[in-house]
């Protein structure tokens, strides 16, 4: 029996172990990938929006060499808390049942069975990309992720979307000699988009290094071309790669087994206490991303680290009673 079953292993995830440990807390992790599986599949070459010291975890300073950390940066500075710390921590393993039982949860994954009073759900969003539901998308040709430009180079890519990646995406690409057609439903760039960014893809737009096509949507892709619908009509065009950096979503399968309510709309909110972060069921709780459902863009690890110290102190009551 656990005291505390953490299911994700990101930042959040490591900040809530971190909680516990302190409380000698009987605590593990359990991460179905390697440890921030989450930025360990984020582009090698991505740059933070937020400054090293707002990405720190329980007051351990991050070190950077510019103010904005990297990818590798990052993955350094968790990797060295989870260590250092000697976090517990199960990597490479997947949850695939959760079931409450009077007080109790049984918590079933590809390895183990767990039994625990208390569930932290820091699942993030990543692993499950908003798709575009067209023919074609299965092709080994289409991607919704995002690594490298290399594999680009030289090649005719379609990058779907205007947010952060993609801009960052359709860029690292030109500059490595693909050739990039932006397909973007919106009718501009992302004004979330970094601002030192923003600027840069606008211009190449307009000086025409790659094109960008605004109201319009994919309807099909084939091995070798791709069609869209756009204001002007349906267009065909050459192609041998697509990103489609659609966005992700939550895995609300895990909610709805614990049945956490979501709300009626689209956003797919969960119910839980802003202040405990306790769900509507008693001894699970919301850290991170999660807690903005399909609202992604609400949560990031600045924002959210505050909530391993809102359950632990919560549990902890409970605990005392």
């Amino acid at each position: 029996m656990k005291d505390v079953i953490i299911i994700g292993g990101g930042p959040i995830g490591i900040a809530c172990a971190l909680e516990c440990k302190k409380r000698n807390w009987n605590y593990v992790i359990i991460e179905k990938g390697a440890l921030t599986n989450s930025l360990f599949n984020y582009p090698k070459n991505m740059t933070f929006f937020s400054t090293s010291e707002k990405l720190e975890i329980d007051d351990i300073p991050f070190i950077s060499n510019n103010p904005k950390p990297n990818r590798d940066e990052a993955l350094e500075y968790y990797r060295r808390v989870a260590t250092s710390n000697q976090v517990n921590i199960n990597l490479f393993e997947t949850v695939e049942t959760l079931k409450k039982t009077g007080t109790h949860f049984t918590v079933n994954t590809n390895k183990a069975n767990y039994y625990t009073k208390h569930i932290i759900l820091a699942t993030g969003f990543y692993d499950i990309p908003n798709l575009l539901d067209v023919p074609g998308e299965d092709l080994p040709k289409v991607t919704h992720y995002y690594k490298e430009a290399h594999p680009y180079a030289m090649q005719h890519s379609v990058v779907v979307g205007a947010s952060n990646s993609s801009v960052d995406a359709a860029l690292e690409i030109y500059r490595k000699g693909g050739y990039v057609t932006m397909i973007v439903r919106g009718n501009a760039i992302g004004q979330r988009v970094k601002y030192w960014v923003r600027p840069d893809i606008i211009n190449r737009i307009e000086e025409g290094s790659i094109k960008a096509y605004f109201n319009s949507e994919i309807t099909e892709i084939k091995a070798h071309e791709l069609t869209f619908k756009s204001p002007e009509g349906l267009k065909t065009i050459q192609n041998d790669y697509v990103v489609a950096l659609t966005g992700y979503k939550p895995n609300f399968e895990l909610l709805n087994q614990l049945g956490v309510s979501l709300s009626n709309d689209d956003k797919k909110r969960p119910e839980y206490n802003p202040e405990t972060m306790e769900s509507n069921i008693q001894g699970v709780y919301l850290a991170g991303v999660i807690c903005g459902g399909m609202e992604t863009h609400k949560w990031f690890i600045e924002n959210s680290r505050i909530h391993a110290k809102q359950i632990a102190t919560h549990i902890e009551k409970t605990l005392n009673q």
